[in-house]
Formats: C-alpha cells, sequence, structure tokens
C-alpha cells in the first residue's frame, strides 16, 4: 500500500511540475504556510532540498504532518521550498511591458520561462531559453557587440530561480512546452534536470556551450 501511495505521489507531482502556473504556485506556498503551522510539527519537517516531487515523498516520510492528500502534501512542498509564496530576491523580476525581442510577446506573463541578457547596460528580457539563444547565437539576424555582454541568467524550472545561464544545465526535447512550444528547459542542478527528463521525454542534456544554431532550429522543426 506504501508503495503504491508513493507512486500516485510521483505521478501527481510530475503533472503539477509541468503544468503549473506562476499564480497558481504562489497560492499552493501561502495554502502551505497555513497547513504547516496549523497541522505539522515544524521541528520535523524537513528542510529544503530538490524539487517538488522530492519534497512531498521527505514531508510524508517525516511524520511532521498527519496522512495529508496529494493536493495538501504538494502545498506544504511549495511553502518549503519557496517560502510564504511572496516574489524573493533570487527571484527575476521581469518588468510588465517589457517585450522579447527575438518575438515580441509580453514576458512578464509567463515570468517561469523568463530568460534575460544585459548588453551595455541594457537589459533584455525573453520568454524562453530557446528565444535568447536565437538572440545570442544568430548574429545576422540580431546585430550587436558580443563583448559587451555583463549578464545573462535563465529561470530553474522547479525552483524558479534565477540562475546564471553559462551554469546551467538544459533538457532538449521535452513533452514539456514553453510559451513559443519546443524549448530548452533550464534546472540549476544536473539531478534535478536528469529527473525531469526521464519524467518528461527528453532527449538529452546540455550545457550552455554545447548548445548549437542546428538544435534551435530543431526546436521550431527547422532541420
Amino acid at each position: 500500500m506504501r508503495v503504491v501511495t508513493f507512486l500516485v505521489i510521483l505521478l501527481t507531482a510530475s503533472l503539477f511540475a509541468g503544468n503549473i502556473s506562476h499564480a497558481k504556485m504562489l497560492k499552493l506556498s501561502k495554502k502551505g504556510a497555513k497547513i504547516s503551522e496549523t497541522l505539522c510539527s515544524k521541528e520535523r519537517l524537513p528542510k529544503p532540498f530538490g524539487n517538488i516531487r522530492e519534497m512531498m515523498i521527505r514531508i510524508k516520510e517525516s511524520g511532521a504532518c498527519p496522512p495529508l492528500s496529494n493536493s495538501k502534501l504538494e502545498a506544504v512542498a511549495y511553502y518549503l521550498i519557496k517560502g510564504s509564496g511572496e516574489t524573493t530576491a533570487k527571484e527575476m523580476t521581469v518588468p510588465e511591458h517589457a517585450k522579447c525581442p527575438v518575438c515580441g510577446m509580453f514576458v512578464g506573463k509567463y515570468p517561469k520561462w523568463a530568460a534575460q541578457m544585459v548588453i551595455d547596460g541594457k537589459t533584455y528580457y525573453f520568454d524562453g531559453v530557446k528565444d535568447m539563444m536565437k538572440f545570442y547565437i544568430f548574429d545576422a539576424d540580431f546585430p550587436y557587440d558580443r563583448s559587451q555582454i555583463e549578464r545573462m541568467r535563465v529561470t530553474d524550472f522547479y525552483t524558479l530561480e534565477s540562475i546564471p545561464a553559462k551554469e546551467a544545465f538544459y533538457v532538449l526535447g521535452s513533452n514539456v512546452y514553453g510559451p513559443m512550444g519546443n524549448e530548452l528547459i533550464p534546472f540549476k542542478k544536473l539531478k534535478d534536470a536528469e529527473n525531469f527528463m526521464n519524467d518528461h521525454k527528453g532527449k538529452k542534456v546540455v550545457r550552455f556551450d554545447e548548445i548549437e544554431p542546428d538544435m534551435i532550429l530543431a526546436l521550431d522543426g527547422i532541420s
């Protein structure tokens, strides 16, 4: 029975990880805070680690809370990883009217996918790693002095933390789509990238310097 329950948790968490919106994440974090304060032993709750799926299992195993439904367990996991649900300094703050210079989409509508480049003091926002890499790689389409790039950051898919683009691990070819379709999905930790790849039929994990023009074109169905 315990094995079956854990399988249900794993499947549920995988579905939520791929489809949850930023607004729902905030709502879940606040709900988790309330559940933790009223039903759980704070001293026994596990410390934040890994992704939501892993946290749900660790909370259940800790015995810090009475038996919780999967939805309540998920809410507590989000609270432990994300805090009360308010935006933290680690998250990327996107101006309301910022538009992606590649596709023209309003980036603030999709904060979990946001990427950023700072070039000669000017900040550009993108609605996904794919468009950021187009802006970075295709110099004929987007002419600017690449030596003036000061910073490139992407958003960890699980934690929503803003992380250096050149240090991230990217999953290529999964069944999870961003605002512009097929995406390179970034993670701070290799283990999270590998778990996501296995859960969502990804083809492989690549580093920043391994991303080639052909990969970017293939994401748009161009061979």
